[in-house]
């Protein structure tokens, strides 16, 4: 039965985040929707000068922000927010019952096979520390901890980008007072002027919009498969510690389920903590 599991989770990966591409999608179009509405054109906010200013000025600052390892990884991270694994608890608690069952009935031995195969590198990490008959108190120590620093990792990367999120608006004023230089080198063309601090502001649009549309819902994204993972890996450190102790299947499923509907009061209430801390606009 662990087998045929294991199968099906193979099948499940990950698949494109309608929520966020959708959210994009929304919000860019309204942008430009409303530009469109006042009698503007797609042409006046096109101008690469200010797009190279803000995104070289932002890569340039979190750069010299944060060790070039947590970059890479938060650039690594974008996968979290583009796309979502299909698999969910219940899968999972499927999965740690398959596991349960077949050692009550021939003893943790018999899950040797199955741990080499395992795909999830810290499910596989746990049945391998129960079939070597580690400590249980042993076990729920090395995979917290491990769970600690899958924590801190995460936030750290999701720093990346509220980081690039405070960064990006202050590099569009810089950008836009690059441009009202250049300006006031002409002030006896008027009409130059006005078309040339119409264009210097651009800059600002593009560090603000970069900001709130990109840079910082990417962070609570992160943070929020982040928890979604963690939750994951907690139960696995449940489960597996029941079938150590040679719980019945069905105590362990009630075990695991309860943690589920437990660990998600707590995220609901943390994710509205973090609404309110990390996702709040940046505002020029």
């Amino acid at each position: 039965m662990a087998n045929s599991t294991t199968n099906n989770k193979n099948k499940a990966g990950a698949k494109p985040d309608v929520a966020t591409l959708l959210g994009v999608v929304v919000a860019v179009s309204g942008i430009i929707g409303g530009l469109i509405l006042e009698k503007g054109k797609i042409a006046d906010i096109t101008q690469p000068t200010a797009a190279f200013i803000v995104l070289g000025g932002t890569f340039g600052a979190v750069l010299v922000s944060m060790p070039m390892s947590v970059v890479m990884g938060a650039v690594k991270r974008l996968q979290n927010v583009l796309f979502e694994k299909s698999q969910g608890a219940e899968v999972l608690i499927n999965e740690i019952i398959d596991y349960a069952a077949k050692a009550r009935k021939n003893g943790l031995v018999s899950l040797e096979q199955d741990a080499d195969v395992i795909p999830d590198r810290f499910m596989r990490k746990a049945i391998t520390l129960a079939v070597d008959g580690t400590d249980i108190l042993e076990i729920r120590k090395m995979l917290e901890l491990e769970i600690e620093l899958v924590e801190q990792r995460a936030d750290a990367e999701a720093n990346v980008f509220e980081s690039a999120g405070g960064f990006a608006p202050t590099i569009g004023i810089i950008g836009a007072v690059m441009g009202l230089i250049q300006v006031m080198k002409d002030l006896g063309n008027l009409e130059a002027v006005g078309h040339g601090i119409a264009v210097a502001f651009v800059a600002t649009i593009y560090g603000v919009g970069l900001a709130n549309i990109f840079l910082l819902p990417f962070a609570t994204k992160i943070k929020c498969r982040a928890q979604h993972e963690l939750q994951m890996k907690e139960l696995i450190v449940e489960g597996v510690v029941g079938i150590v102790e040679g719980l019945n299947p069905k105590l362990i499923r009630s075990k695991l389920e309860a943690y589920v509907e437990a660990s998600q009061g707590k995220a609901q209430t943390a994710k509205g903590g973090a609404m309110k801390t990390s996702a709040k606009p940046v505002e020029a």
